[in-house]
């Protein structure tokens, strides 16, 4: 079993057997150096044919397939996992592949297409109170409450049981609250139904989330351009000053003639 990070923020990794520590701090065998990681954040552990991710800290956000993770939770090729921020697949290494095809005969296709994990289309991440550094992924219809039955559970006593209803729509977010004792707002106003977009914040009396398109991030960091190449001058040392005095001299000069064309002295 081994993780890809697809964004490069590690190099591939293949789990060995027993325990793999994952953390921001020296002597983890993953080390991941971003916001959100803890110093000792989970650990990974692998017999030779399953997996399971062994939670350290209920503080440290962790989620597989969009559900955050709060006890230890066995792991599988095709999972993601995000470690705050930071994603992975779990993929088969060539070994499990090999076994798993001698072990089981190719089924037939039926016609149906294979549906591929993708990352959550919105991301609920906590900036205060209990959820602060966590990541809720958002997908279909869920609810948001005290209540440990709630979609989203946050056990705080400012919180009502059933407290506001989330929906995924293609744009956005649609917020109901669900008739909540301290109120839903969104950015800071009042609201019984509204609607998130990337970048909104929404708050359950003091606890707030900010509402975050993954998809979106990526897309503008694949549109970011690249660093302006460095041209360094094979001047000499002794002629440095020559041209430097030059070049401010032409645009000076240069500077001089835009403004006399503009004021209607100079023609061309």
């Amino acid at each position: 079993m081994k993780l890809l990070f697809p964004n490069g923020e590690h190099d591939q990794v293949e789990l060995k057997v027993g325990i793999t520590r994952v953390g921001s701090g020296a002597g983890n065998d993953i080390t991941l150096l971003a916001p959100g990681i803890a110093a000792q954040h989970c650990e990974l552990n692998f017999d030779g044919s399953t997996g399971a991710i062994k939670v350290l800290d209920a503080a440290n956000s962790i989620a597989l397939n969009g559900r955050q993770v709060m006890a230890d939770t066995p792991i599988k090729p095709g999972d993601i996992v995000l470690f705050g921020k930071i994603g992975t697949r779990v993929l088969a290494s060539e070994r499990m592949q090999a076994a798993a095809a001698a072990a089981r005969k190719e089924p037939e296709d039926d016609g149906r297409t294979r549906v591929r994990q993708a990352l959550p289309r919105f991301v609920m991440r906590g900036v205060s109170g209990s959820t602060f550094g966590k990541t809720f992924a958002l997908h279909g219809t869920m609810t948001v409450g005290r209540a440990s039955e709630c979609d989203i559970s946050i056990p705080t006593d400012e919180v009502s049981r059933q407290h506001a209803k989330l929906q995924v729509m293609p744009d956005g977010v649609a917020v109901e609250d669900m008739g909540s004792a301290n109120g839903t707002f969104i950015n800071d106003k009042r609201v019984h139904t509204g609607k998130l977009a990337p970048g909104d914040e929404l708050r359950l009396d003091t606890v707030r989330f900010m509402l975050v398109a993954p998809h979106l991030e990526m897309q503008q960091v694949a549109r970011a351009p690249e660093a302006p190449t460095v041209v360094r001058s094979t001047v000499s040392a002794g002629g440095g000053g020559q041209v430097k005095w030059l070049l401010i001299g032409l645009f000076g000069t240069a500077a001089v003639f835009a403004a006399l064309w503009a004021a209607g002295i100079v023609k061309f």
